[in-house]
Protein backbone atom coordinates (compact mmCIF):
# COMPACT_ATOMS: atom_id res chain seq x y z
CA UNK A 1 0.00 0.00 0.00
CA UNK A 2 2.64 2.61 0.63
CA UNK A 3 4.71 1.39 -3.15
CA UNK A 4 0.82 2.81 -3.96
CA UNK A 5 0.41 6.05 -2.39
CA UNK A 6 4.12 6.68 -2.11
CA UNK A 7 4.13 8.54 -5.49
CA UNK A 8 0.62 10.75 -5.09
CA UNK A 9 1.44 11.74 -1.54
CA UNK A 10 2.08 15.13 -1.72
CA UNK A 11 -1.39 15.41 -3.90
CA UNK A 12 -3.26 13.71 -1.09
CA UNK A 13 -1.62 15.75 1.47
CA UNK A 14 -2.79 18.86 -0.82
CA UNK A 15 -6.56 17.27 -0.74
CA UNK A 16 -6.79 16.60 2.46
CA UNK A 17 -5.87 20.51 4.05
CA UNK A 18 -8.55 21.83 1.32
CA UNK A 19 -10.87 19.81 2.38
CA UNK A 20 -10.04 20.82 6.54
CA UNK A 21 -10.39 24.26 5.54
CA UNK A 22 -13.28 24.02 3.24
CA UNK A 23 -15.24 22.21 4.89
CA UNK A 24 -14.34 24.29 8.53
CA UNK A 25 -15.72 27.18 5.91
CA UNK A 26 -18.74 25.77 4.34
CA UNK A 27 -20.35 25.77 8.36
CA UNK A 28 -19.00 28.75 9.48
CA UNK A 29 -20.38 30.81 6.76
CA UNK A 30 -24.28 29.72 7.82
CA UNK A 31 -23.35 30.28 11.23
CA UNK A 32 -21.57 33.42 10.94
CA UNK A 33 -24.09 34.94 9.08
CA UNK A 34 -26.95 34.07 11.20
CA UNK A 35 -24.56 35.98 13.95
CA UNK A 36 -24.60 38.98 11.42
CA UNK A 37 -28.48 38.82 11.25
CA UNK A 38 -28.62 37.53 7.87
CA UNK A 39 -31.90 36.48 6.90
CA UNK A 40 -32.85 32.73 6.12
CA UNK A 41 -33.56 33.45 2.63
CA UNK A 42 -30.03 35.76 1.77
CA UNK A 43 -28.33 32.75 3.44
CA UNK A 44 -30.04 30.23 1.30
CA UNK A 45 -29.12 32.67 -1.49
CA UNK A 46 -25.08 32.22 -0.43
CA UNK A 47 -25.24 28.58 -0.43
CA UNK A 48 -26.43 28.37 -3.76
CA UNK A 49 -24.25 30.73 -5.47
CA UNK A 50 -21.35 28.35 -3.83
CA UNK A 51 -22.53 25.56 -6.36
CA UNK A 52 -23.14 27.94 -9.27
CA UNK A 53 -19.66 29.28 -8.58
CA UNK A 54 -18.81 25.27 -8.66
CA UNK A 55 -20.40 24.48 -11.65
CA UNK A 56 -18.58 27.37 -13.68
CA UNK A 57 -15.48 26.01 -12.06
CA UNK A 58 -16.08 22.30 -13.71
CA UNK A 59 -16.65 23.93 -17.24
CA UNK A 60 -14.03 26.23 -17.61
CA UNK A 61 -11.07 24.37 -15.73
CA UNK A 62 -9.67 22.27 -18.67
CA UNK A 63 -9.64 25.67 -20.74
CA UNK A 64 -7.66 27.32 -17.69
CA UNK A 65 -5.70 23.88 -17.52
CA UNK A 66 -4.89 23.73 -21.00
CA UNK A 67 -3.95 27.44 -21.02
CA UNK A 68 -1.27 27.40 -18.21
CA UNK A 69 -0.36 23.71 -17.03
CA UNK A 70 -1.48 21.96 -13.76
CA UNK A 71 1.00 23.78 -10.98
CA UNK A 72 0.08 27.36 -11.91
CA UNK A 73 -3.24 26.74 -12.58
CA UNK A 74 -3.51 25.50 -9.02
CA UNK A 75 -1.01 28.35 -7.90
CA UNK A 76 -4.09 30.64 -9.22
CA UNK A 77 -7.13 28.71 -7.79
CA UNK A 78 -5.36 28.63 -4.23
CA UNK A 79 -4.56 32.57 -4.12
CA UNK A 80 -8.17 33.39 -4.87
CA UNK A 81 -9.32 30.79 -2.55
CA UNK A 82 -7.47 31.84 -0.12
CA UNK A 83 -8.36 35.57 -0.87
CA UNK A 84 -12.44 34.84 0.33
CA UNK A 85 -12.40 34.26 3.75
CA UNK A 86 -10.65 37.11 4.34
CA UNK A 87 -13.27 39.33 2.75
CA UNK A 88 -15.87 37.18 4.71
CA UNK A 89 -14.21 38.75 7.90
CA UNK A 90 -13.77 42.08 6.86
CA UNK A 91 -17.24 42.71 5.61
CA UNK A 92 -20.95 41.87 6.42
CA UNK A 93 -22.28 42.82 3.01
CA UNK A 94 -24.52 39.92 2.08
CA UNK A 95 -23.71 40.77 -1.72
CA UNK A 96 -20.00 41.17 -0.95
CA UNK A 97 -20.27 37.02 0.88
CA UNK A 98 -22.30 36.19 -2.40
CA UNK A 99 -19.51 37.29 -4.76
CA UNK A 100 -16.50 35.60 -2.43
CA UNK A 101 -19.09 32.44 -2.60
CA UNK A 102 -18.94 32.43 -6.33
CA UNK A 103 -15.45 32.82 -6.34
CA UNK A 104 -15.01 30.03 -4.21
CA UNK A 105 -16.78 27.25 -5.44
CA UNK A 106 -14.88 28.37 -8.59
CA UNK A 107 -11.65 27.74 -7.59
CA UNK A 108 -12.39 24.84 -5.28
CA UNK A 109 -14.20 22.93 -8.47
CA UNK A 110 -10.60 23.37 -10.14
CA UNK A 111 -8.55 22.70 -7.50
CA UNK A 112 -10.23 19.03 -7.10
CA UNK A 113 -10.12 18.89 -10.74
CA UNK A 114 -6.59 19.22 -10.95
CA UNK A 115 -5.60 16.86 -8.26
CA UNK A 116 -8.06 14.85 -9.10
CA UNK A 117 -6.62 14.34 -12.82
CA UNK A 118 -3.11 14.16 -11.31
CA UNK A 119 -4.22 11.19 -9.39
CA UNK A 120 -5.66 9.49 -11.88
CA UNK A 121 -2.33 10.41 -14.31
CA UNK A 122 -0.28 8.56 -11.42
CA UNK A 123 -3.21 5.49 -10.90
CA UNK A 124 -2.47 2.15 -12.93
CA UNK A 125 -5.46 -0.59 -13.46
CA UNK A 126 -4.04 -2.11 -10.74
CA UNK A 127 -3.38 0.40 -8.39
CA UNK A 128 -6.61 2.70 -8.73
CA UNK A 129 -8.96 0.61 -6.82
CA UNK A 130 -6.34 0.93 -3.35
CA UNK A 131 -5.86 4.68 -4.59
CA UNK A 132 -9.51 5.83 -4.92
CA UNK A 133 -9.58 3.75 -1.23
CA UNK A 134 -7.03 6.51 0.07
CA UNK A 135 -9.18 9.02 -1.68
CA UNK A 136 -12.08 8.93 0.15
CA UNK A 137 -10.61 8.09 3.54
CA UNK A 138 -8.98 11.06 3.17
CA UNK A 139 -12.17 13.12 2.18
CA UNK A 140 -14.45 11.60 5.15
CA UNK A 141 -11.42 12.23 7.54
CA UNK A 142 -10.53 15.92 6.67
CA UNK A 143 -14.14 17.07 6.23
CA UNK A 144 -14.67 15.90 10.02
CA UNK A 145 -11.36 17.57 10.94
CA UNK A 146 -12.57 20.58 9.74
CA UNK A 147 -16.09 20.64 11.46
CA UNK A 148 -14.46 20.44 15.04
CA UNK A 149 -11.63 22.90 13.68
CA UNK A 150 -14.69 25.28 13.92
CA UNK A 151 -14.09 25.11 18.22
CA UNK A 152 -10.69 27.00 17.86
CA UNK A 153 -11.82 30.24 17.90
CA UNK A 154 -15.18 32.45 18.32
CA UNK A 155 -17.01 32.51 14.68
CA UNK A 156 -17.61 36.08 15.40
CA UNK A 157 -14.30 36.88 15.35
CA UNK A 158 -11.60 36.97 12.67
CA UNK A 159 -9.83 33.64 14.00
CA UNK A 160 -11.72 31.15 11.64
CA UNK A 161 -11.20 32.83 8.51
CA UNK A 162 -8.17 33.20 9.11
CA UNK A 163 -7.64 29.82 9.74
CA UNK A 164 -9.60 28.71 6.40
CA UNK A 165 -7.33 31.10 4.59
CA UNK A 166 -3.70 29.61 5.92
CA UNK A 167 -4.77 26.36 5.68
CA UNK A 168 -5.94 27.07 1.63
CA UNK A 169 -2.58 28.74 1.21
CA UNK A 170 -0.60 25.99 2.61
CA UNK A 171 -2.30 23.38 0.32
CA UNK A 172 -0.66 24.76 -2.53
CA UNK A 173 2.66 23.59 -0.66
CA UNK A 174 3.26 19.89 -1.61
CA UNK A 175 1.18 20.47 -5.02
CA UNK A 176 4.20 22.96 -5.94
CA UNK A 177 7.35 21.11 -4.38
CA UNK A 178 6.07 17.28 -6.13
CA UNK A 179 8.49 15.61 -8.15
CA UNK A 180 6.00 13.89 -9.68
CA UNK A 181 5.38 14.80 -13.85
CA UNK A 182 2.78 16.93 -14.74
CA UNK A 183 -0.29 14.91 -16.52
CA UNK A 184 -1.82 15.60 -19.93
CA UNK A 185 -4.13 18.44 -19.97
CA UNK A 186 -7.62 17.96 -18.56
CA UNK A 187 -10.11 16.96 -21.20
CA UNK A 188 -13.47 18.21 -21.59
CA UNK A 189 -16.13 15.82 -22.46
CA UNK A 190 -19.36 16.13 -24.21
CA UNK A 191 -22.07 15.83 -22.47
CA UNK A 192 -25.90 15.18 -23.48
CA UNK A 193 -28.50 15.34 -20.53
CA UNK A 194 -31.12 13.58 -22.93
CA UNK A 195 -29.28 11.20 -23.99
CA UNK A 196 -28.64 10.93 -20.25
CA UNK A 197 -32.19 10.90 -19.87
CA UNK A 198 -33.11 8.37 -21.83
CA UNK A 199 -30.34 5.69 -20.17
CA UNK A 200 -31.78 6.20 -17.44
CA UNK A 201 -34.77 8.55 -16.09
CA UNK A 202 -34.21 7.09 -12.31
CA UNK A 203 -30.59 8.37 -12.69
CA UNK A 204 -31.00 11.72 -13.73
CA UNK A 205 -33.84 12.81 -11.61
CA UNK A 206 -31.98 11.23 -8.93
CA UNK A 207 -28.87 13.48 -8.94
CA UNK A 208 -31.11 16.44 -9.73
CA UNK A 209 -32.75 15.25 -6.54
CA UNK A 210 -29.78 14.57 -4.47
CA UNK A 211 -28.86 17.99 -5.20
CA UNK A 212 -31.87 19.88 -4.50
CA UNK A 213 -32.34 17.94 -0.82
CA UNK A 214 -28.26 17.61 -0.02
CA UNK A 215 -27.73 21.62 -0.50
CA UNK A 216 -29.71 22.80 2.09
CA UNK A 217 -28.36 20.33 4.90
CA UNK A 218 -24.73 21.71 3.82
CA UNK A 219 -26.21 25.15 3.65
CA UNK A 220 -29.19 25.83 6.32
CA UNK A 221 -28.25 22.96 8.77
CA UNK A 222 -25.67 24.39 10.76
CA UNK A 223 -27.79 27.29 11.22
CA UNK A 224 -30.83 25.26 12.32
CA UNK A 225 -28.57 23.17 14.70
CA UNK A 226 -27.57 26.99 15.98
CA UNK A 227 -31.11 28.50 16.51
CA UNK A 228 -32.17 24.76 18.45
CA UNK A 229 -29.78 25.82 21.26
CA UNK A 230 -26.80 24.45 19.70
CA UNK A 231 -22.97 26.38 20.24
CA UNK A 232 -20.27 26.28 17.69
CA UNK A 233 -18.90 22.58 19.35
CA UNK A 234 -22.47 21.58 18.99
CA UNK A 235 -23.08 22.54 15.93
CA UNK A 236 -19.83 20.86 14.60
CA UNK A 237 -20.64 17.34 16.37
CA UNK A 238 -24.07 17.64 14.65
CA UNK A 239 -22.28 18.11 10.77
CA UNK A 240 -19.81 15.05 11.43
CA UNK A 241 -22.65 13.29 12.69
CA UNK A 242 -24.22 13.29 9.31
CA UNK A 243 -20.97 12.97 7.82
CA UNK A 244 -20.40 9.80 10.03
CA UNK A 245 -23.31 8.29 9.20
CA UNK A 246 -22.99 8.57 5.41
CA UNK A 247 -19.31 7.46 5.75
CA UNK A 248 -20.04 4.43 7.55
CA UNK A 249 -23.35 3.48 5.68
CA UNK A 250 -21.30 3.58 2.03
CA UNK A 251 -19.95 0.64 1.65
CA UNK A 252 -22.97 -2.04 3.53
CA UNK A 253 -25.56 -0.19 1.39
CA UNK A 254 -23.68 -0.26 -1.82
CA UNK A 255 -23.02 -4.19 -1.13
CA UNK A 256 -26.34 -4.33 -0.63
CA UNK A 257 -27.61 -2.58 -3.75
CA UNK A 258 -25.05 -4.99 -5.79
CA UNK A 259 -27.57 -7.93 -4.64
CA UNK A 260 -30.69 -6.24 -6.23
CA UNK A 261 -32.75 -4.20 -8.56
CA UNK A 262 -30.83 -1.04 -7.09
CA UNK A 263 -33.89 1.21 -7.88
CA UNK A 264 -35.36 -0.66 -4.70
CA UNK A 265 -32.65 0.59 -2.90
CA UNK A 266 -32.88 4.45 -3.86
CA UNK A 267 -36.75 4.25 -2.88
CA UNK A 268 -35.81 2.51 0.87
CA UNK A 269 -32.96 5.54 0.99
CA UNK A 270 -35.29 7.98 -0.39
CA UNK A 271 -37.94 7.38 2.38
CA UNK A 272 -34.96 6.69 4.90
CA UNK A 273 -33.93 10.46 4.34
CA UNK A 274 -37.02 11.67 4.06
CA UNK A 275 -37.82 9.95 7.77
CA UNK A 276 -34.16 11.31 8.89
CA UNK A 277 -35.65 14.79 8.06
CA UNK A 278 -39.27 14.72 9.56
CA UNK A 279 -37.17 13.25 12.76
CA UNK A 280 -34.58 16.72 12.51
CA UNK A 281 -38.02 18.38 12.64
CA UNK A 282 -39.08 17.05 15.57
CA UNK A 283 -35.40 16.75 17.22
CA UNK A 284 -35.10 20.72 16.50
CA UNK A 285 -38.51 21.35 18.44
CA UNK A 286 -37.55 19.28 21.23
CA UNK A 287 -34.58 21.20 22.75
CA UNK A 288 -32.62 17.63 22.72
CA UNK A 289 -29.56 17.74 21.99
CA UNK A 290 -28.90 13.91 21.86
CA UNK A 291 -31.83 13.53 19.50
CA UNK A 292 -30.80 16.66 17.35
CA UNK A 293 -27.53 14.60 16.90
CA UNK A 294 -29.28 10.80 16.75
CA UNK A 295 -31.59 12.18 13.74
CA UNK A 296 -28.44 14.44 11.53
CA UNK A 297 -26.62 10.67 11.95
CA UNK A 298 -29.54 8.62 10.74
CA UNK A 299 -30.19 11.37 8.19
CA UNK A 300 -26.43 11.13 6.90
CA UNK A 301 -27.24 7.28 6.88
CA UNK A 302 -29.84 7.40 3.83
CA UNK A 303 -29.44 10.98 2.80
CA UNK A 304 -25.76 10.76 2.19
CA UNK A 305 -25.16 7.69 0.21
CA UNK A 306 -28.19 7.70 -1.89
CA UNK A 307 -26.00 9.72 -4.70
CA UNK A 308 -23.33 6.58 -4.69
CA UNK A 309 -25.98 4.39 -5.33
CA UNK A 310 -27.56 6.74 -7.75
CA UNK A 311 -24.29 6.78 -9.82
CA UNK A 312 -24.26 3.05 -9.39
CA UNK A 313 -27.55 3.03 -10.96
CA UNK A 314 -26.89 4.96 -13.59
CA UNK A 315 -23.07 3.30 -14.54
CA UNK A 316 -25.67 -0.31 -14.40
CA UNK A 317 -27.23 1.44 -17.93
CA UNK A 318 -24.23 2.92 -19.14
CA UNK A 319 -21.75 0.06 -19.16
CA UNK A 320 -21.27 0.74 -23.08
CA UNK A 321 -20.96 4.57 -22.87
CA UNK A 322 -18.24 6.73 -22.00
CA UNK A 323 -18.08 6.29 -18.33
CA UNK A 324 -16.45 9.61 -17.58
CA UNK A 325 -19.29 11.24 -20.16
CA UNK A 326 -21.95 10.47 -17.30
CA UNK A 327 -20.50 11.31 -14.63
CA UNK A 328 -20.01 14.69 -16.04
CA UNK A 329 -23.43 14.68 -16.62
CA UNK A 330 -24.83 13.63 -13.46
CA UNK A 331 -22.32 16.28 -11.86
CA UNK A 332 -23.64 19.07 -13.69
CA UNK A 333 -27.73 17.85 -12.93
CA UNK A 334 -26.88 17.67 -9.32
CA UNK A 335 -24.68 21.15 -9.25
CA UNK A 336 -28.18 22.88 -10.83
CA UNK A 337 -30.30 20.92 -8.26
CA UNK A 338 -27.76 22.32 -5.43
CA UNK A 339 -27.94 25.87 -6.63
CA UNK A 340 -31.59 25.66 -7.17
CA UNK A 341 -32.37 23.40 -3.25
CA UNK A 342 -30.58 26.32 -0.51
CA UNK A 343 -32.63 29.20 -2.34
CA UNK A 344 -36.46 27.68 -2.56
CA UNK A 345 -35.52 25.86 1.20
CA UNK A 346 -34.86 29.20 2.68
CA UNK A 347 -38.04 30.53 0.71
CA UNK A 348 -41.07 29.00 3.67
CA UNK A 349 -39.13 30.14 6.52
CA UNK A 350 -39.92 33.24 7.20
CA UNK A 351 -43.67 31.70 7.78
CA UNK A 352 -43.09 28.25 8.85
CA UNK A 353 -39.55 28.68 10.77
CA UNK A 354 -36.35 26.97 10.23
CA UNK A 355 -37.23 23.14 10.89
CA UNK A 356 -39.34 24.20 7.20
CA UNK A 357 -36.26 23.68 5.23
CA UNK A 358 -36.24 19.93 5.92
CA UNK A 359 -39.88 19.50 5.20
CA UNK A 360 -39.33 20.90 1.98
CA UNK A 361 -36.11 18.58 1.35
CA UNK A 362 -39.05 15.62 2.92
CA UNK A 363 -40.89 16.42 -0.10
CA UNK A 364 -38.30 16.26 -2.65
CA UNK A 365 -37.57 12.59 -1.21
CA UNK A 366 -41.05 11.83 -1.32
CA UNK A 367 -41.54 12.50 -4.97
CA UNK A 368 -38.46 11.07 -6.11
CA UNK A 369 -39.06 7.84 -4.14
CA UNK A 370 -42.58 7.64 -5.68
CA UNK A 371 -41.10 8.53 -9.28
CA UNK A 372 -39.43 5.76 -8.58
CA UNK A 373 -41.54 3.27 -7.69
CA UNK A 374 -43.65 4.46 -10.84
CA UNK A 375 -40.09 3.50 -12.68
CA UNK A 376 -40.05 0.09 -10.99
CA UNK A 377 -43.25 -0.54 -11.74
CA UNK A 378 -43.38 0.24 -15.57
CA UNK A 379 -39.80 -0.99 -16.35
CA UNK A 380 -37.79 -4.28 -15.88
CA UNK A 381 -34.83 -4.56 -13.67
CA UNK A 382 -31.55 -4.97 -15.72
CA UNK A 383 -30.40 -8.46 -15.56
CA UNK A 384 -27.74 -9.05 -12.55
CA UNK A 385 -24.61 -10.08 -14.70
CA UNK A 386 -24.89 -6.39 -16.29
CA UNK A 387 -24.75 -4.38 -12.94
CA UNK A 388 -21.62 -2.76 -12.67
CA UNK A 389 -20.06 -3.45 -8.66
CA UNK A 390 -20.90 -0.01 -6.55
CA UNK A 391 -17.97 2.55 -5.55
CA UNK A 392 -18.69 4.66 -2.94
CA UNK A 393 -17.76 8.56 -3.97
CA UNK A 394 -17.33 11.40 -1.84
CA UNK A 395 -20.14 13.03 0.90
CA UNK A 396 -18.43 16.49 0.62
CA UNK A 397 -20.43 19.48 0.05
CA UNK A 398 -19.43 19.98 -4.17
CA UNK A 399 -17.05 18.12 -4.44
CA UNK A 400 -16.22 17.10 -8.01
CA UNK A 401 -16.21 13.13 -8.33
CA UNK A 402 -12.88 11.84 -9.33
CA UNK A 403 -14.59 9.99 -12.49
CA UNK A 404 -11.76 8.83 -14.16
CA UNK A 405 -9.48 7.54 -10.91
CA UNK A 406 -12.78 5.71 -9.81
CA UNK A 407 -11.65 1.53 -10.34
CA UNK A 408 -14.98 1.30 -12.65
CA UNK A 409 -12.98 3.40 -15.38
CA UNK A 410 -10.07 0.79 -15.85
CA UNK A 411 -13.08 -0.99 -17.85
CA UNK A 412 -14.40 1.79 -20.03
CA UNK A 413 -12.63 0.81 -23.19
CA UNK A 414 -11.78 -2.92 -21.87
CA UNK A 415 -13.18 -6.24 -23.08
CA UNK A 416 -15.58 -6.98 -19.28
CA UNK A 417 -17.95 -3.82 -20.73
CA UNK A 418 -21.46 -4.98 -21.64
CA UNK A 419 -22.82 -4.00 -24.76
CA UNK A 420 -25.93 -3.50 -26.50
CA UNK A 421 -29.17 -1.87 -25.98
CA UNK A 422 -30.49 -1.97 -22.07
CA UNK A 423 -34.40 -0.56 -20.82
CA UNK A 424 -33.75 2.63 -19.29
CA UNK A 425 -34.49 2.42 -15.58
Amino acid sequence: MSRTLAPVFSLLLATAILLVGNGMLGTLIPIRAGIEGFLPSTIGVIGSVYFAGFLCGCVATPYLVRRAGHIRSFATFCGMAAAAPLIHALSSDPILWSCMRVLTGFCFAGLYMVIESWLNERSTNETRGRLFSAYLIVNFSALTLGQFLLNAADPAGFVLFAICSILTSVALVPVAMTTSVQPLPIQSTRIDIRALYRLSPVGLVGSFAVGLANAPFWTLAPLYASESGMDTGGVAIFMSAGILGGALAQWPIGRISDRMDRRRVIVALSLGAMLGELALVLAGSSGSTTALLAAGFFFGISGLTLYSVVVAHMNDHGQSESFVSISGGLLIVYSVGSIIGPTAASLSVPAFGMSSIFVFTAIVHLVYATFTIFRIATTPALPEEQRADFVAVPVAQGQVMPTELDPRAADEHGADSHGGAKEPG
